[in-house]
């Protein structure tokens, strides 16, 4: 059984554990991209990933900021966790096969300041963007997973 096949089987039958990185920048301002691939896609969205076999959390932290947002060392903005989560959607990675995903999600806030500015975006995001908290608490454009974290923010 080829890699794609064999991992579409284990979303089907495990939950995925994944850490999300809800960037804040001067208290007022979340960082969201609008999602190229599934799930989710065509949403707003915080940047995020699964958790690979064997890494540890602040690993994949470091991992997902470095490949998604160009930071390099995201430990030197301190990470605070802000809660576990759980995302389901009705569809998975490759496509909307009858596969559905459960993440198990632990989501950390990083704080940055004014005028702070993301250094790259990977080809999951068609765009970065900084949105008003509030605006996106309003939004139906951002996800509601995304959605779930805004309160959390103030």
């Amino acid at each position: 059984m080829e890699s794609r096949e064999r991992f579409v089987e284990l979303v089907r039958a495990l939950p995925l554990v994944s850490v999300d990185l809800v960037l804040v920048r001067d208290r007022r301002e979340v960082l969201l991209g609008l999602r190229t691939n599934r799930p989710a896609q065509g949403s707003w969205f915080v940047p995020g990933g699964r958790i690979l076999k064997d890494e540890k959390r602040t690993d994949a932290l470091a991992r997902v900021a470095a490949r998604e947002l160009g930071i390099t060392d995201v430990h030197a903005l301190e990470p605070g966790f802000l809660g576990p989560f759980e995302h389901f959607y009705p569809d998975c990675f490759a496509g909307d096969n009858g596969v559905s995903t459960h993440y198990v999600v632990l989501a950390h806030r990083i704080d940055v300041p004014a005028g702070f500015e993301i250094p790259g975006c990977d080809d999951q995001h068609e765009v970065l963007r900084w949105w008003p908290i509030a605006e996106a608490q309003a939004s139906s454009e951002v996800h509601r997973f995304t959605r779930d974290y805004l309160p959390l923010l103030g």
